[in-house]
């Protein structure tokens, strides 16, 4: 089987563990590439968890998904084989032997990667609506707040006659320069 050459993007891939194996996995794998010197190929080993409030105040930290862990890798022929064959591992998940690479949106939706929105305009710039429902309705617009994530804008801007504070996404708008 040929895989992606070296210097192709890393992805995130699912693997498949034995139950209960996650930790066992993350750790040797991250060993592995330690002793290897992988780094370079072999980015990340996560465990999606949440933590839970039990009813008793107790907080615990539990595993989304059970028997699996991701993987951000360059995928190759090397890597693919060293992932396969880490004890605990019983596969990538995809069809037959091909791994199968998560979306964006599934990173995201996951939460193994912060995803750091870079924005052209900050708070008390002017913008337009270039995108939503509003695109059209609002010709300007002054940013009042950004969320933390970057994902969400509020801005202030005259709708119908009046001034108001509105919530947009933040890619719906851009700077008037």
């Amino acid at each position: 089987m040929s895989m992606q050459s070296e210097n192709a993007t890393p992805h995130w891939y699912v693997v498949h563990t034995y139950s209960g194996y996650e930790n066992r996995v993350a750790t040797n794998l991250e060993k592995i590439v330690d002793n290897r010197k992988m780094g370079h190929l072999i980015h990340a080993v996560k465990i999606p968890t949440e933590k839970v409030v039990e009813p008793d105040g107790k907080e615990e930290e539990r595993k989304l998904f059970p028997s699996y862990v991701l993987v951000k890798m360059i995928m190759n022929d090397e890597t693919w084989h060293v992932v396969r064959n880490t004890s605990g591992v019983t596969g990538f998940v995809g069809p037959g032997s091909q791994p199968v690479v998560l979306t964006d949106e599934e990173v995201e939706a996951l939460g193994v990667e912060n995803v750091v929105v870079a924005l052209k305009y900050q708070v008390g710039d002017v913008v337009r609506v270039i995108g939503g429902a509003l695109k059209g309705h609002i010709d300007s617009a002054v940013v009042e707040e950004i969320s933390a994530d970057s994902k969400t804008v509020k801005v202030s801007a005259s709708l119908y006659g009046r001034n108001t504070s509105i919530e947009l996404d933040s890619a719906w708008i851009e700077k008037i320069n």
